[in-house]
């Protein structure tokens, strides 16, 4: 599958200021970038660093007054999906070094607060059995509704409210993971098919030696998507962090699918 990504940002600065994008789509063994543009109103002081677990990239510049990006890239998207319900769990005394992290609470997954209902809903089910049963039980418990949450919305909120966007409803799946024992991270991608058109956020967990992606929104099947980032959270993976005053502007988010 190749997608057609098509990005545009705009945000009013008070001052001059320093800012954090990632929305560039990574270049993986199983998303390969075939063509991409990234352009900026003026900025000084561009620098481009390597992103969490050197996923992606992430650019630093700084700018005054209005600041505007526009990104537009196509990537093929070639992802083999394995059936979730196959999947073995890693027994925690052979995981890799740099997967134990994710094994922890952070900042919007409070994992350990989820344990006794993790226990309860699903101890009777193991590895890949049991992500899919949270997947699919998020899925019938939580109600997809904008405007609803904000940058302070943790996985305990949205758990309570029932409700959310899709960076809430991965919160919940990766905190759910966590408090079985199941490795799990946030990761920001894009995705056709999201309603409405944004940024999409989804959770990777970690089964048989290997990351899968998980939307629990069923709104993005796993060989759809192309990864930007991943994190602990969604702290780690802003598609904008802006160090000063700013007020947005416009934005607009498009992804469409050609035939190969």
């Amino acid at each position: 599958m190749i997608l057609t990504i098509d990005v545009h940002l705009e945000y009013q600065l008070s001052e001059a200021t320093d800012l954090l994008v990632q929305i560039e789509a990574a270049d993986l063994p199983d998303q390969s970038l075939l063509d991409a543009h990234i352009g900026f109103s003026d900025i000084t002081g561009f620098a481009r660093v390597l992103a969490e677990e050197g996923l992606g990239d992430r650019l630093w510049m700084r700018a005054d007054g209005l600041f505007r990006c526009d990104y537009t890239s196509k990537i093929s998207v070639n992802r083999p999906v394995p059936d979730l319900e196959t999947l073995k769990a890693v027994p925690l005394r052979l995981l890799p070094g740099d997967v134990v992290r994710y094994l922890m609470p952070s900042r919007y997954c409070p994992s350990d607060e989820f344990q006794t209902f993790v226990a309860a809903e699903f101890g009777h089910l193991q590895g890949g059995p049991q992500i899919v049963a949270m997947r699919d039980w998020i899925m019938s418990a939580f109600s997809y509704v904008p405007g609803v949450s904000n940058a302070q919305t943790t996985a305990l909120d949205s758990f309570v409210q029932r409700q959310g966007v899709c960076r809430d409803y991965a919160h919940v799946m990766v905190t759910l993971a966590r408090a079985a024992s199941i490795p799990a991270r946030f990761a920001s991608c894009y995705a056709p098919g999201v309603s409405p058109p944004d940024f999409h956020a989804v959770a990777e967990v970690y089964l048989d030696g290997a990351w899968h992606l998980v939307d629990s929104t069923g709104m993005a099947p796993a060989d759809t998507i192309a990864r930007i980032g991943v994190g602990a959270d969604a702290a780690n993976v802003a598609f904008l962090s802006i160090f000063g005053q700013a007020m947005l502007v416009s934005q607009g988010v498009s992804i469409g699918v050609q035939d190969v």
